[in-house]
């Protein structure tokens, strides 16, 4: 996803499935190294929709899909050596809007484990 590379995301997976279900990307992002002292482990949810006329896109990472992207990131951390570094959870939700390229919007630490 070239919008994550720019904002300084490096892609590990893209449309990671586990038993447990998917994470739609899973990056490095080092940005955050001057403020933690550490790249962080990000799990990324992706919403898309054509028109946010009866609801954003990020409105549809409800509850129930928070717990099952947490679920796959514990998943993910068990059975791949990542290193020790910071994990957290965003939301990439993208309006499209008729003859463009469409809206992004970038929710950092959208939702916490919990």
């Amino acid at each position: 996803m070239k919008y994550l590379r720019r904002a300084g995301h490096k892609v590990l997976a893209r449309n990671y499935r586990c038993p447990l279900g998917e994470a739609d990307v899973i990056t490095l992002d080092s940005s955050t190294k001057a403020e933690l002292g550490s790249a962080s482990l990000v799990f990324v949810e992706v919403k898309t929709r054509s028109s946010d006329e009866y609801a954003s896109p990020e409105s549809a990472v409800d509850r129930r899909k928070q717990q099952k992207l947490i679920r796959v990131a514990r998943y993910y951390l068990a059975h791949h050596d990542v290193g020790e570094y910071p994990v957290r959870f965003d939301v990439v939700a993208v309006l499209l809007v008729p003859g463009g390229k469409g809206e992004v919007r970038h929710i950092v630490d959208a939702f916490r484990p919990g």
